[in-house]
């Protein structure tokens, strides 16, 4: 009995290291293509990432992301609300407009208490609460940001070796970098929609509004669909503390969750749309419920896609360190 329990106790010790070895490897050696699945099954890899799913608890963390999105969302209203109630009433106005394209992903009723937030503080903007506005915006927001860090960095297996200070800068500087994203996306379909429409007022040639104002519409959306897929990169690429980096613009992991978030944003507006009776029956905190599940599948989906990207690069590791068959280097579990 000793003997099995120490060969057990080995065995383990073994399974440990050579998982720590095959982490490592991704960590300094990352896959230049993650569409390159060097061999592997895919079976292998949504079966280690089904593991990986629990193991990581990406459910737990997803909820986590949830509460600081949230906890983000105001204070940065805020602070566009400050900044645009010292400019023209127009530009208010603007603003209040990039905001409701928002309403295709977002459930109406919780976009609406956004909105009212939103023409609340604009309203009430002053000097002083432009500064504090700001500082507690991208502070706020930086936070959400430390929370994507450190779970992609379970995701991917590594302890973050930065300082504090140096972490938060790059939340902060990753927060200004997403605003910026976030920003261009909703102008560009804002862009795409303006142009249309003065196109289709115009009586210049009626052969030619239809196709051009058309075209506007899908350049702008085709812009918002890069950017969105942009700001995936970018969060995949600088949040996890990865030694080696290569830039993936669009990865498989990148794409199954831009697909799963807009299929759940989907979802959740057509389950509200026939099924609305969290307003009945928990008040005024019915819209505050939808806006923190919607931004529960938001970080959901982005950690999924994280886990996909971090298996096929675990699997293809795997199978280069063993340097044999595909068949023989899956045995492993994946946490």
């Amino acid at each position: 009995m000793r003997t099995n329990l120490n060969g057990e106790c080995n065995t383990g010790r073994m399974s440990m290291a050579r998982q720590h070895n095959i982490w490592e490897f991704v960590s300094r050696s990352p896959l230049c293509s993650l569409w390159n699945l060097q061999s592997v099954p895919v079976g292998i890899v949504a079966k280690r990432t089904w593991d990986a799913l629990f193991a990581d608890r990406l459910f737990g963390r997803a909820a986590e992301l949830g509460f600081y999105f949230l906890f983000a969302l105001f204070p940065t209203l805020f602070s566009a609300s400050s900044i645009l109630g010292l400019a023209a009433q127009s530009a208010a106005r603007f603003y209040d407009k990039l905001l409701n394209y928002l309403a295709l992903v977002i459930p109406t009723s919780a976009l609406g208490a956004v909105l009212a937030t939103f023409n609340e503080t604009t309203a009430a903007a002053t000097k002083g609460k432009l500064t504090f506005g700001l500082i507690a915006a991208v502070w706020s927001a930086s936070v959400g940001i430390s929370a994507i860090q450190d779970a992609l960095n379970a995701v991917y297996k590594v302890e973050d070796t930065r300082s504090f200070l140096k972490a938060r800068i790059y939340a902060i500087g990753l927060t200004i970098i997403l605003t910026v994203i976030v920003t261009v996306i909703l102008c560009s379909m804002l862009g795409g929609d303006f142009i249309a429409a003065i196109v289709s007022r115009s009586n210049y040639n009626h052969f030619l509004t239809f196709p051009v104002a058309y075209m506007a519409r899908l350049i702008g959306w085709t812009l918002a669909t890069v950017l969105l897929a942009l700001s995936f990169a970018v969060i995949y690429y600088w949040a996890p503390d990865v030694k080696a980096r290569c830039w993936h613009w669009l990865t498989p992991g990148g794409t199954i969750g831009i697909l799963g978030w807009l299929l759940a944003s989907f979802g959740l507006r057509l389950y509200l749309h026939f099924f609305d009776s969290y307003s009945l029956t928990y008040g005024s905190l019915g819209a505050v419920i939808i806006l923190l599940t919607w931004f529960y599948i938001s970080g959901l989906m982005l950690l999924l896609g994280a886990e996909i990207n971090s298996q096929i690069e675990a699997a293809a590791a795997q199978c280069r360190l063993a340097g044999q068959s595909t068949a023989a280097p899956f045995i492993l579990p994946a946490a």
